[in-house]
């Protein structure tokens, strides 16, 4: 009797002291189930985050038939875990509601002395839909969700292979975000695995509310404009890369997902590229790769040659321009530079506002603004025109981040022309050159397989060859440099 009076005081205590350990939230259920007369069955749980439907169906069910210890706690269910009645009081406590607050059903059967942590994690997201910042013409139409469950079952709907694997991990000391590392084990270099769970097990932090946080923790150097790891809402595209044996790292509250390591020339490349023909996807990716060019350097190779070089523009040219700019305040440099920063500020808002008036707001104000500008006598038509150029190739390349970084080299690059003319611009790309060689992502040179040259990940690098020229099962070489050492 003494036992069981013991173990009704543990159950009762364990309820009560959840309830006020999480300050008796509304949503906080604490049950008490009765399977026979004798005996009382604590049921807990959030239902906020909680299938409530397999709860009553299943748990409430089976305790008040008197067989859940008998069914699935006794095969092993990798979703049931029992905890030991004799452990102390406040690792019980501890254990129990952790349980709790990431979702699961706690069951405490006071008489027979036995817990149960039960998951029922449901808690409320979005469901599978298009991705919203990578948008495909051909190609699967489902992107990641906010819920790292359904995120695993994107994967491996397209990777059926039992080499797949998944480690989770909790960082965040006050969120207790969950943090998956997936990568293929026959597939993936032995050293970028350790060296990517290394660097999540380093991160001490105390919230990790999106992919960024950890990525900030684990990319090869913070201060470069670039991005050393790659971000994506498709789980085709991650697929991909991890047939390739990269490693992807997922989070859970958030549809991005982060991928290692990553090279310059991905950036410009698209997952629906391989679902076209070989020669549009190389096609489209040279045009990525001049709208580059042009959304960096348009800009400052206008403000060079109008301000120091004018004996480079062809003589016609340069009396049209020299007739838009008679009566023009502005120096070309201040022009550019201006309207470079309104647009910004536009592009920025339109981001912002509601997506009803958004595009509106970007295309309009852009217009109106430009055209009273140029009728009012403060800049040139020709500015206009450098400066829309540059905006709409700036939107060309399929990774937003990397756009971002397009965005302030465009500025860094004007800042040099205006000063020091093309010389500037000279000594800034050459600059930027030595920088992106410089660069590594998880120990892989970011201008693989240009710098150092591999030609048989040349075909597709400018270029998609076509399926049949390309070898099986090979894969990039900076994998196989990995998976060397």
């Amino acid at each position: 009797m003494g036992r069981r009076t013991k173990g009704r005081s543990i159950g009762s205590d364990l309820a009560g002291d959840i309830q006020t350990m999480l300050g008796s939230p509304p949503d906080l259920v604490c049950r008490s189930l009765i399977p026979d007369g004798d005996r009382i069955v604590q049921c807990i749980y959030l239902d906020s985050l909680v299938d409530k439907r397999t709860i009553d169906e299943f748990i409430v069910s089976s305790v008040q038939q008197n067989t859940f210890a008998e069914g699935p706690a006794a095969s092993g269910n990798q979703y049931i875990q029992e905890l030991p009645f004799t452990a102390p009081y406040e690792t019980l406590r501890q254990q129990v509601l952790q349980a709790v607050i990431t979702g699961k059903c706690v069951l405490i059967d006071a008489v027979r002395e036995r817990l149960w942590l039960i998951d029922t994690y449901n808690a409320p997201g979005r469901q599978v839909d298009e991705p919203r910042t990578e948008p495909t013409i051909r190609g699967p139409y489902e992107g990641f969700t906010e819920n790292i469950r359904i995120n695993i079952g994107l994967i491996r709907k397209r990777i059926a292979n039992p080499s797949l694997r998944f480690e989770q991990m909790t960082i965040g000391s006050q969120s207790g975000s969950t943090v998956m590392m997936v990568y293929m084990e026959n597939l993936a270099p032995e050293t970028l695995v350790r060296e990517v769970r290394s660097r999540l097990a380093a991160i001490r932090t105390d919230s990790v509310l999106e992919s960024s946080y950890v990525e900030e923790y684990i990319e090869d150097r913070i201060l470069t404009p670039f991005p050393t790891l790659l971000n994506t809402e498709r789980p085709d595209k991650t697929a991909a890369h991890l047939l390739e044996g990269k490693v992807a790292v997922m989070v859970n509250g958030t549809p991005f997902v982060l991928i290692a390591p990553l090279t310059f020339h991905e950036l410009f490349n698209s997952a629906e590229d391989y679902y076209q023909r070989a020669d549009i996807a190389t096609f489209i990716r040279w045009i990525r790769l001049i709208s580059f060019f042009a959304a960096v350097f348009a800009p400052s190779l206008f403000v060079a040659a109008t301000t120091f070089h004018q004996e480079l523009i062809p003589t016609e040219l340069l009396i049209s321009l020299s007739a838009q700019r008679e009566g023009v305040p502005l120096p070309a440099f201040l022009e550019v530079l201006l309207m470079e920063i309104v647009f910004e500020i536009i592009r920025e808002a339109g981001l912002r506002m509601p997506r009803a008036v958004g595009q509106a707001l970007s295309i309009v104000g852009a217009i109106v603004l430009g055209q009273a500008a140029v009728e009012a006598g403060l800049i040139s038509a020709a500015v206009v025109i450098v400066v829309a150029v540059t905006g709409i190739t700036n939107f060309v390349v399929p990774v937003y981040s990397f756009g971002m970084s397009q965005r302030l080299l465009r500025f860094t690059f004007i800042l040099l022309a205006g000063f020091m003319g093309l010389f500037g611009v000279l000594c800034g790309a050459l600059f930027l050159l030595a920088h992106l060689v410089s660069l590594k992502s998880f120990g892989v040179p970011y201008l693989t397989p240009l710098a150092p040259a591999n030609k048989d990940d040349w075909r597709d690098v400018l270029i998609r060859a076509p399926r049949p020229s390309m070898k099986p099962n090979l894969l990039p070489a900076s994998i196989r440099r990995l998976k060397r050492k």
